[in-house]
C-alpha cells in the first residue's frame, strides 16, 4: 500500500485513496479476479491504473468507445504513464509502432475494444508478452440485465479460458445484485473480490418536476449556470434537434447528439463539447458512455428516462470532479406510457424485467421522499435516514398536502373496498366519483369510498396513489399493475405512518435551490478572477497539445490554484491533482501566471 500511495502522489498527485480503491488496488496486486462496483466520480481507474505501475508485464483495458479510451490515454500520457490504445482510427504504422513498444515492454497499460482484443490475432500476440492483469471498464455492458447492454462483451469470456493464470477485473459504476451475478458468470470469474462502494453521490442535487413550459423551465437552470457544462437528455430525436436549434437562437453554444446524425457529425459535436467549444449537449441516450469529461455543472433529463439504472448513469456525467452539480428530471405520465409501448414487443420475461424497472423511475418522479435515498435503497443500499439535504424533498421545496394521513387513509381504503384487484386509474376514478359504464356496472359507484375525493381532478389523486406506492404504502401485483397493501399500507389504516402527498398544483417552473448550501462552500476563499485566469490558461494550454482541458487540470484543482495562490514549486506540489510529471511540464507557467496576477493585484489596491 505504501508503494501504491507513493504512486498514486507521483503520477496523479493524490495524498489518500478514496473508498474501496485501496481493496481494489490489493486484489489487483493479489492476482485475484474481482468485481469493482464504484459511483462515477468514485476513482475507479485508478483501480487498475495505479497497480498497473507497480506489477511487472502489461496492464490490458477494455474500453467500449474510441473516443472513451482516447481521452483515457491522453489523460494518463499527461501525467507521465506510458500508455497506448490500439483502435480503427490508427494507421497501419501506427499500430506496428504500438506493437513494438508491447514487446520492448515500454507501455504499462493497453486500451482495446472488445471486438480487437477477442480476434485471434490479437490474443495470438498477447500470448506472447507478459500481462499483469485484463481490467474491463463499463463491465455492466456484458449482462442483458443492464442498462446497456452490448453483446460484443460476452466474447470476452475467452479471456479466462485463453489465459486462465491471468486476473480478470471488471468495473462499472451501476450495477445491481442480478447484473453483478451476471458479470462473474458470464465472464467466468474465479472466486472473485465483489467490492461494491456507496451508490450515493453526496455532492449531486437532484430535482424531480412535472413537466410544464419545458423550454423555460430549462432555460432557468442553464442561466444558474453561466459559462459551465450541461448535458440535456431528450427522449427522441426530434426533440433533440427542436430544443438544440431554440438554444442556438437564444445566443447559447449548444450542439446535438443523436443516433441518427452521420458519425463524423457526433464525433465533432462531442469533440467540441469535451474540448469546451460548445457548453451545452442536447442528446438522446446514444450520448454519454464516452464522456469522462469532470466539470460538467448541470444535467437535464427532458422527458422520464427508462429505468432508474438509465437515470443513475446518465445523471452520474454531473460532477465527475467531486464538486457540486445539479440534476433535474421534467416528467410527464405520458413518458411512461410511451416506454411501455416501446417495450411492448419484447419477449415476456425481457417485458417484465422492462415494466419493473420502468415502475422504479416512476416511483421516483412521484415520490415525495429523500431522493438520495431513493437511489440507494433501488441498488439494494441502506440509507442511513438523516436527511440528504441535497434534493427537492429534504430542502423543503415540494409543496405538501397539510392533511396527507386522512388523505391517504382514503386511497388506501378505496383499495380495499376494490378487493385489491384494480389499477391506480380505475382507483382514482372510483375516489372522485366517476359514474364510467365499467363502475356503474360493477356496483362501485355503490361503495363507501365513490367519490371521498370528489373535490380534485383525477389527475392529482392518480398522482397521490404513485405517491403511496414510492414511500412503500401500496405495492403494484403482476403485469396488470394491481394495487395490494403493503404490511405498512395495513398500518396507515390504522393512523400509523406518515405519508407526503404533494399539493395539488400547475406544473411549475425551476426555481432557485432554496438550500444549495453546499455549492457556495466550495468557493469558499476561492479568487473567482484568478480562477477564470487559469481556466483561459488552461484552455490555451489544452488547445496547443490537442487534448481536453480537463486533462491539463480539473476544475477541482484550478480552485484549489485559486484560493491557496501558490508562488513555489513546494506550494505547487500540495496541490491536489498534481503529480510529478504535471508539476514539472505546468510549474513555471501557473508560478509566472499567479506572481504576475498577484502583483497586478498589488498595483491596483496601492
Amino acid at each position: 500500500m505504501d508503494a501504491l500511495r507513493k504512486i498514486l502522489r507521483e503520477y496523479w498527485g493524490y495524498e489518500e485513496f478514496r473508498p474501496l480503491q485501496a481493496e481494489a488496488m490489493q486484489a489487483a496486486l493479489d492476482e485475484r479476479d474481482s468485481v469493482v462496483v464504484l459511483p462515477t466520480g468514485g476513482g475507479k481507474s485508478l483501480c487498475f491504473q495505479v497497480p498497473a505501475l507497480a506489477m511487472q508485464g502489461l496492464a490490458v483495458v477494455v474500453s467500449p468507445l474510441i473516443s472513451l479510451m482516447t481521452d483515457q490515454v491522453d489523460a494518463l500520457l499527461e501525467c507521465g504513464v506510458p500508455t497506448a490504445c490500439i483502435n480503427s482510427t490508427l494507421t497501419v504504422a501506427e499500430r506496428r509502432r504500438v506493437a513494438d513498444q508491447v514487446r520492448a515492454g515500454e507501455l504499462r497499460l493497453l486500451y482495446l475494444s472488445p471486438e480487437r482484443l477477442t480476434t485471434p490475432r490479437t490474443l495470438e500476440f498477447l500470448s506472447e508478452v507478459p500481462l499483469a492483469f485484463f481490467a474491463i471498464d463499463e463491465a455492466h455492458c456484458i449482462s442483458e440485465w443492464g442498462h446497456d447492454f452490448r453483446p460484443e462483451y460476452r466474447a470476452l469470456k475467452v479471456l479466462k479460458e485463453r489465459f486462465p493464470a491471468v486476473a480478470v477485473h471488471a468495473y462499472t459504476a451501476t450495477a445491481t445484485p442480478r447484473v453483478r451475478d451476471d458479470i462473474v458468470r458470464e465472464l467466468g470469474l474465479a472466486d472473485p473480490a465483489v467490492l461494491v462502494g456507496g451508490f450515493d453521490r453526496p455532492n449531486l442535487l437532484y430535482r424531480a418536476q412535472r413537466r410544464g413550459d419545458l423550454r423555460r423551465q430549462i432555460r432557468q437552470v442553464i442561466e444558474r449556470h453561466p459559462g459551465e457544462s450541461g448535458l440535456i437528455y431528450c427522449m427522441r430525436r426530434a426533440d433533440v434537434e427542436e430544443l438544440c436549434a431554440a438554444l442556438v437562437a437564444e445566443g447559447l453554444r449548444a450542439v446535438p447528439y443523436h443516433a441518427g446524425m452521420p458519425d463524423a457529425e457526433r464525433r465533432d459535436n462531442q469533440r467540441a463539447f469535451v474540448e469546451d467549444r460548445a457548453e451545452i449537449v442536447v442528446a438522446t441516450v446514444a450520448f454519454g458512455m464516452g464522456i469522462d469529461k469532470p466539470d460538467v455543472r448541470y444535467v437535464i433529463h427532458a422527458a422520464a428516462p427508462k429505468s432508474l439504472e438509465a437515470y443513475q448513469q446518465e445523471c452520474g456525467r454531473a460532477g465527475r470532479d467531486g464538486l457540486p452539480a445539479e440534476c433535474w428530471l421534467f416528467y410527464s405520465p405520458a413518458d411512461f406510457q410511451i416506454w411501455r409501448k416501446l417495450q411492448s414487443n419484447l419477449p415476456a420475461d425481457a417485458y417484465e424485467a422492462a415494466l419493473a424497472t420502468l415502475a422504479g423511475i416512476e416511483n421516483y418522479c412521484r415520490g415525495a421522499t429523500c431522493r438520495h435515498r431513493a437511489l440507494v435503497e433501488y441498488f439494494g443500499e441502506a440509507w442511513p435516514g438523516a436527511s440528504c439535504g441535497a434534493c427537492d424533498a429534504c430542502l423543503d421545496e415540494l409543496d405538501e398536502m397539510p392533511d396527507a394521513l386522512v388523505l391517504a387513509q382514503k386511497i388506501v381504503s378505496c383499495v380495499v373496498r376494490l378487493g385489491e384487484g384494480y389499477g391506480g386509474d380505475y382507483t382514482a376514478q372510483v375516489l372522485i366519483g366517476s359514474h364510467d359504464e365499467r363502475i356503474v356496472s360493477r356496483r362501485h359507484d355503490q361503495l363507501s369510498t365513490h367519490g371521498l375525493l370528489a373535490d380534485f381532478d383525477k389527475r392529482q389523486v392518480r398522482d397521490w396513489i404513485e405517491q403511496l406506492v414510492a414511500q412503500g404504502f401500496l405495492n403494484k401485483e403482476s403485469e396488470y399493475r394491481r394495487l395490494q397493501l403493503t404490511a405498512t399500507g395495513r398500518e396507515l389504516l390504522r393512523g400509523d405512518g406518515q405519508p407526503r402527498l404533494l399539493q395539488a398544483a400547475p406544473p411549475r417552473t425551476a426555481r432557485a435551490a432554496k438550500g444549495d448550501r453546499r455549492d457556495p462552500a466550495s468557493w469558499d476563499g476561492v479568487d473567482r478572477r484568478l480562477f477564470e485566469a487559469l481556466r483561459q490558461w488552461r484552455t490555451t494550454e489544452a488547445r496547443e497539445r490537442e487534448v481536453p482541458p480537463y486533462v491539463i487540470f480539473g476544475d477541482a484543482t484550478l480552485r484549489e490554484l485559486a484560493r491557496l495562490r501558490p508562488t513555489s514549486y513546494e506550494a505547487l506540489a500540495r496541490v491536489r491533482g498534481i503529480g510529478q510529471h504535471k508539476l514539472a511540464a505546468f510549474g513555471d507557467a501557473i508560478i509566472d501566471l499567479v506572481v504576475n496576477y498577484r502583483r497586478a493585484q498589488d498595483v491596483g489596491t496601492s
